[in-house]
């Protein structure tokens, strides 16, 4: 009998704070007292060591989008620093809600993992950058949330044993994936989801589910097949300058979603009985007694 894990709701707020600490802790607000979250994550970078001088130097890909001169500029603009991400994660703790953030190099790990959240995500562009996940698994004591967009099964195997190697795996959360903004629906492969739970539900914490899909209906369907980590990106204004709003639920997105996953969470039982008590009332008046 499968037995179902409270959904926990993630708001990835991410750079969508535009650079702005007032906008993420307005961001952080909403999404506690409006949308009824359990946990919002940041991105944290530092962007002289994940970027080569090419790449920090040239433009934008898309220049509509970009903050800065060059790409290195628009990252920067983008970018708190380790005060501020304990400035964001002291105002968490004060209104409730779990500060998290996710790391893309190894000093932002170190930096990240100083401030001690409950847990940490790494991207999957960077999950199998071992030199990272080495340094969290020795110096880090929370949770380690991975993503597996854009990551073979070999290289999923290979991640999850070392954890196991690491005696880090029960600290594990591992999330289906598909890297792309937005996915399309068919892209979504939500099926796999069923396939981790199979191959690592016994050997990780928790089998999440990091959505960049249209709409919550996907997301029902990932908490259904056995994902109780539900991850989205999140804004205040879906038409805002940078990549990763289109693909963003709006605060009201965000309280549907999670109105919806705890009433699928009370919906998904069995009866305890052949008539509920609900239905004795009905039988009694409704229930043809000729038969």
């Amino acid at each position: 009998m499968t037995e179902f894990k409270k959904p926990y709701v993630i708001a990835e707020i991410g750079c969508n704070h535009k650079g702005d600490i007032e906008i993420a802790k307005e961001l952080i607000k909403i999404a506690k007292i409006f949308c009824n979250v359990d946990a919002v994550k940041f991105q944290k970078r530092n962007n002289t060591e994940l970027l080569t001088e090419a790449q920090y130097n040239a433009p934008h890909p898309n220049a509509s989008n970009s903050y800065g001169d060059t790409y290195g500029a628009h990252r920067e603009f983008l970018e708190f620093d380790a005060n501020e991400h304990q400035e964001l994660k002291d105002y968490c703790e004060s209104i409730g809600i779990t500060y998290s953030t996710s790391v893309w190099d190894t000093t932002s790990a170190k930096e990240i993992a100083s401030l001690k959240p409950e847990f940490i995500k790494i991207p999957s562009a960077c999950n199998n950058n071992f030199d990272m996940l080495g340094w969290l698994c020795d110096h880090y004591r929370g949770e380690i949330h991975i993503s597996t967009g854009m990551t073979t099964k070999n290289e999923t195997d290979t991640l999850v044993n070392y954890f196991v190697e690491k005696g880090r795996n029960k600290d594990l959360v591992l999330y289906n994936c598909t890297s792309g903004y937005p996915v399309p629906f068919e892209d979504v492969c939500l099926l796999d989801i069923t396939l981790l739970n199979q191959k690592y539900g016994d050997t990780v914490k928790h089998i999440g589910f990091s959505g960049h899909h249209l709409g919550i209906a996907v997301d029902i369907a990932a908490y259904t097949l056995g994902a109780n980590i539900i991850e989205r990106h999140y804004t205040i204004d879906r038409t805002w300058k940078g990549t990763d709003h289109a693909a963003s639920l709006e605060p009201m997105g965000l309280r549907k979603l999670s109105r919806d996953l705890n009433a699928v969470y009370s919906a998904l039982s069995f009866k305890s009985t052949d008539i509920l008590p609900i239905e004795q009332v009905q039988r009694d008046k409704l229930k043809n007694r000729k038969l």
